[in-house]
């Protein structure tokens, strides 16, 4: 698998470059970070309106959970409403599914942050 994962996040075509086992990891590695000192996160999670933000979406809430973690999930909603959800519900993070800031021609590409 090629270096997706930059300062944007996970980017890559869905189903192929992006699968939902990479959006199960990445949850799964964000519940580990914050077990290391014993805290159990709380994380939100939105999406954007692409058919496989959905199970990207859960994919990441699974890797949470699976690992400890809280995951709240805020459904369709822009990352900045992520962004502002995590700050003022004192969250310990958030992740976005897609980004509408780089649809693609084939409306194929996709991305988790």
């Amino acid at each position: 698998m090629p270096k997706y994962f930059g300062t944007d996040g996970f980017r890559g075509k869905a189903g192929e470059d992006l699968r939902a086992d990479h959006a199960y990891k990445i949850g799964r590695f964000l519940g580990w970070y914050y077990a290391q000192n014993g805290h159990k996160a709380r994380v939100v999670i939105g999406k954007d309106t692409r058919l496989s933000s959905y199970s990207l979406e859960y994919a990441v809430a699974a890797g949470l959970t699976a690992s400890g973690a809280d995951a709240y999930m805020l459904h369709v909603i822009p990352t900045p409403g992520v962004s502002f959800a995590v700050r003022q519900g004192g969250f310990d993070g958030g992740a976005q599914s897609g980004d509408g800031t780089f649809y693609s021609a084939d409306y194929e590409d996709n991305s988790d942050k």
